[in-house]
C-alpha cells in the first residue's frame, strides 16, 4: 500500500470523551480537533476499504490514503500539544478545573446568571 504508517494516538472513545468534555463546557478548539481526527479516520479507513476492489485504480485510493494518514499524523501531534498547552489530565482526558472555571464564567456572564455553579451545576470545583 502506502509508505506512510498511519497508527492513532487517541482512541476513537479517547476522541469522544474530549468531544463530550468541550461540550459541556463549552470549549469548541480541541472538540472542533477530535472531530477532525475523526473525519480524517473516516477518510482513511474508507479508502483502504476501497482498495480491496481490484476494479479500482489503486493508484488514487493509496495517494489520498496516504495524504489521510499524513494530515492524520498532525492532527494528532496537534491534538498532543493542545492538550498540554492547556493541561488536560491526560488520564481522564478531562479539561482541567482552571479552564472549565473560566468558561463556567463566561457562560454565566452570557446567560446572566449570578454564580458559575448555577450556570454548570455541580460540573466544576468550586475554587
Amino acid at each position: 500500500m502506502n509508505a506512510v504508517q498511519f497508527a492513532e494516538r487517541f482512541s476513537d472513545e479517547e476522541l469522544v470523551k474530549i468531544i463530550d468534555e468541550g461540550m459541556i463546557y463549552m470549549c469548541a478548539c480541541p472538540a472542533q480537533l477530535a472531530e477532525a481526527l475523526r473525519k480524517v479516520r473516516q477518510l482513511y479507513r474508507y479508502q483502504t476499504a476501497c482498495l480491496i476492489d481490484p476494479k479500482n485504480d489503486a493508484s488514487v485510493h493509496n495517494a489520498i490514503a496516504e495524504s489521510a494518514a499524513i494530515a492524520h499524523q498532525q492532527l494528532e501531534d496537534c491534538m498532543e500539544r493542545v492538550l498540554d498547552m492547556e493541561k488536560w489530565d491526560r488520564a481522564t482526558l478531562t479539561m482541567p478545573s482552571g479552564l472549565r472555571r473560566r468558561q463556567a464564567a463566561e457562560i454565566a456572564g452570557e446567560s446572566g446568571f449570578a454564580d458559575m455553579s448555577t450556570a454548570l451545576g455541580d460540573r466544576i470545583d468550586p475554587q
